[in-house]
């Protein structure tokens, strides 16, 4: 663990020049759980839960990133649900939520909240 992450209590992932603009990645936790990690078009970061409350599957990460009404959003590739990326409400079934991961970039590096 690096000093700027025993200071803020995150993780690293990666460097933020590796993630698309427009991609999701899946980052594993020491703990074992899956992250999806978005980088939008207009370099925003956002972190989820991998894991599709609905299909069951840690697919998130290869979501389609969109907006909905100027709500930065993530549609699962199995069933569809849209998610939107700063809550984790699912946009089409308002009692289904999936956990939040604050992301940070810091010194070009994406840092996870666990």
């Amino acid at each position: 663990m690096t000093a700027v992450e025993e200071q803020l209590g995150t993780i690293a992932v990666c460097p933020a020049d590796r993630l698309i603009p427009g991609r999701g990645v899946a980052a594993l936790l020491p703990d074992g759980r899956q992250v999806a990690v978005f980088r939008t078009t207009s370099d925003e970061y956002y972190g989820l839960s991998n894991v599709d409350p609905f299909g069951k599957a840690a697919v998130l990460s290869r979501g389609i990133i969109g907006d909905s009404a100027g709500v930065p959003t993530v549609s699962s590739p199995l069933l569809k649900q849209r998610f939107d990326l700063r809550t984790g409400v699912c946009l089409d079934d308002e009692s289904v939520r999936i956990r939040v991961y604050e992301v940070r970039v810091i010194d070009g590096v994406v840092h996870i909240r666990p």
